[in-house]
């Protein structure tokens, strides 16, 4: 990518940052146009999450809110997201697109590929490590799709790539890895999140609560792809959010259950909590939210 600023790039005669996205998007068509979808993905989220890096180095200079102060987009969630549906149209050009920041294709095939560009956006524009690029491929509606074909996650800071699917046993980096087994609920941690306002929703935070109470500790991280990618390479011990959207839960989703993990849809407290963790520990949240 060049290195010019965001300054420079405003300059008469220099290429504004969309321009260069699509000269870089045209780069990887050319070097990924016959890889498989495993390669693709990982290749994706690789780039997508360096390109976003690489842009947060130079200096953001929008930080936009959508729903609230802890829920902003930058301009490098929308570069690189326009990055990824870019060489996707192209290398991909069947198959649909749904993105967290717009992207919207419909599908010829059945297949859709699920975009995060930057998850952990407020991280990301706080200044932490602790963001990624997701990727999710599906069969179907992804709101409820017929199978997840794979997910793909990439956090610059430490170099990680998580992929598996369903074809597909889950890596880190290339390394087989597996969730916690046979590890119950008050032996290990849970990965959460809780918006403040849901403390103030009684429904919401007893369910949360009768859950939470179980566990031996609990993290809110903020990045939700990176807390299921480290659920699944046995990090962590177990997560749990509600109302999580389709490109927060589909890549994380498949990389648990192909690493042996179980992550499912559970309602309670008024919501939909998206749990995931070993048989044991989900079989206890959903034991703790019934009886809730």
């Amino acid at each position: 990518m060049n290195e010019a600023t965001n300054a420079e790039q405003n300059q008469p005669g220099q290429p504004t940052l969309e321009e260069m996205i699509d000269a870089i998007a045209k780069t990887f068509i050319v070097a990924h146009v016959d890889d498989t979808d495993a390669h693709l993905a990982q290749a994706l989220v690789y780039n997508a999450g360096r390109l976003a890096w690489r842009i947060r180095e130079q200096g953001l200079t929008s930080i936009d809110q959508k729903s609230s102060v802890s829920d902003v987009v930058t301009e490098a969630d929308k570069a690189a997201e326009r990055f990824v549906a870019t060489a996707l149209a192209t290398i991909r050009p069947n198959d649909g697109q749904l993105g967290e920041e717009g992207a919207a294709r419909e599908s010829v095939s059945g297949r859709y590929w699920v975009i995060d560009p930057v998850d952990g956006t407020y991280n990301f524009s706080s200044g932490s490590d602790y963001w990624c690029s997701a990727l999710a491929l599906v069969n179907g509606d992804p709101a409820n799709p017929d199978e997840i074909i794979l997910g793909a996650v990439h956090r610059p800071a430490m170099g990680y790539t998580w992929f598996g699917g369903k074809d597909f046993a889950t890596t880190r980096d290339g390394a087989d890895v597996a969730v916690k087994k046979d590890c119950a609920a008050a032996a290990t941690s849970l990965v959460s999140y809780l918006h403040p306002r849901d403390m103030c929703n009684e429904s919401v935070r007893e369910a949360w609560l009768a859950v939470a109470n179980q566990f031996a500790t609990v993290r809110m991280l903020g990045a939700g792809s990176i807390d299921l990618s480290t659920i699944a390479d046995g990090s962590w011990g177990a997560w749990m959010q509600h109302s999580v959207a389709d490109w927060d839960w589909l890549p994380g989703k498949a990389l648990v259950e192909a690493a042996g993990g179980v992550a499912k849809k559970i309602d309670a407290g008024g919501v939909t909590w998206c749990v995931a963790g070993n048989a044991q520990v989900v079989s206890e949240i959903e034991a703790a939210l019934s009886a809730d």
